[in-house]
């Protein structure tokens, strides 16, 4: 019997020749991650306590997004104990202001094909969009981690989710996900690996394909997983990153615990409803629902494409009187190229606000929080009660370029309206 892609890169993390799915493994890991909520001012006093001494600095990398900008003293106190933590353990890879921790580490390379990746976010999962086993751990877990590079996991059974045809035209990665994890379930892959595949997807950029791996854990997935290919090759190359890859894909008589079948040609935009990830309907069914702002970015939308298509469908439009539209590039890096492609002054002319890179909203930090009884339509990853302020408000999700669309009419709108019909390529 073949194995999996979890399989095969869990057997090299742990030194063997084979595992199967259900087995207790002790890996080694090749990349640590950890941002400022939930990074050194959590891990340092039991790191201490056990001897202080990181495995290989090298392999740890520390993002600060959560709380950039500080909107309070406390956020700026987690900063700036982040920032020394990192200047005393010189680590030469400490990342701050420049973006949600997801979208850094695949922008400076460390992300590559058979890696095991492990940080304290569960959107860690987003690296599997270029064939790394990446999954969020908690702090305590991440001590361990720091101090022997080592940790134990179970091998994860895999759905194989299998999307073929062609999308059309105004229908994008985040509606296939969306539609996957309607079918199945905010918990139905829980402690499972989600393997996407089909032509559909092989067809997708690397924009697009990090979508549907940020979401995988919206259907409880330890991970979601994307053979690599000559797509991820190349987005690698352009980052710097030389080396022979570990091509990995899984066996044809590797052992899936479920096969779902998708044609994306059939595919409408879809939308998620208050208050789960798997409260998903065709964009139409919802049509008419009046908001009071909509929030374009963060890991999972806020990649340049993301910008480019909501440009496209702004330009030479005007944002609703009645609402806000925020705009957060998903990095630095995306913000300096969407300036220089001219997108930031088509958006920002159109009546948005452009926010720096960071967590911002999404997660209800800083930034575009909601109050009670406000409506968002958002293309970020989670719409649970209270995700994005208050608890009384609503958080409606959808692609970039139903934010788009929305933007404009002030109300939920399908954004094939505004685009040419003919089927994408």
């Amino acid at each position: 019997m073949g194995m999996t892609m979890s399989e095969k890169i869990l057997a090299r993390a742990s030194g063997q020749p084979d595992v199967k799915a259900g087995e207790i493994v002790w890996v080694k890991v090749d990349i640590a991650m950890m941002h400022d909520l939930l990074g050194p001012w959590l891990v340092d006093g039991g790191f201490r306590r056990l001897g202080g001494k990181l495995f290989d600095k090298d392999k740890v990398v520390v993002v600060s997004d959560h709380c950039t900008p500080p909107a309070t003293v406390q956020q700026a106190d987690i900063l700036k104990f982040t920032r020394d933590w990192a200047r005393q353990k010189e680590l030469p890879y400490y990342y701050e202001y420049e973006g949600p921790c997801h979208q850094v580490i695949v922008e400076h390379g460390h992300v590559r094909p058979g890696r095991l990746i492990l940080g304290t976010d569960s959107h860690t999962c987003m690296a599997g969009g270029l064939g790394a086993f990446a999954t969020g751990i908690g702090s305590t877990e991440m001590i361990g981690v720091l101090l022997t590079g080592e940790t134990w996991l179970k091998v994860p059974e895999t759905i194989k989710v299998v999307w073929d045809g062609k999308l059309p035209q105004g229908v994008y990665s985040k509606d296939l996900v969306l539609k996957t994890i309607k079918e199945i379930g905010h918990a139905g892959a829980t402690y499972q690996t989600i393997e996407f595949s089909g032509s559909a997807i092989r067809g997708l950029s690397m924009d697009e394909r990090l979508v549907l791996s940020n979401m995988a854990v919206e259907a409880g997935a330890k991970t979601g997983l994307i053979q690599p290919d000559e797509t991820v090759a190349d987005f690698l190359r352009s980052k710097g990153v030389l080396e022979e890859l570990d091509m990995i894909k899984s066996d044809d008589d590797a052992s899936f615990i479920k096969t779902l079948h998708f044609n994306a040609s059939d595919l409408e935009p879809q939308v998620a409803c208050p208050h789960e990830v798997d409260n998903v309907h065709p964009v139409s069914a919802v049509e008419g629902k009046a908001v009071d702002q909509v929030y374009l970015g963060s890991c999972t939308n806020g990649r340049l494409e993301d910008l480019r298509i909501a440009a496209q469908i702004l330009k030479g439009k005007k944002v609703s009187k009645n609402i806000r539209c925020l705009v957060v590039p998903a990095s630095q890096h995306i913000w300096m190229q969407a300036n220089k492609e001219g997108i930031l002054d088509i958006l920002t002319e159109a009546g948005c606000f452009v926010n720096m890179p960071s967590c911002g909203a999404c997660g209800g930090f800083t930034s575009g929080v909601i109050g009670a009884g406000e409506v968002v339509m958002s293309s970020s990853n989670r719409n649970f009660r209270g995700r994005m302020g208050s608890p009384r408000g609503e958080v409606f999700l959808g692609s970039p370029a139903t934010v788009a669309a929305t933007a404009i009419e002030g109300i939920i709108t399908d954004p094939r309206k505004y685009l040419p019909k003919e089927v994408r390529v």
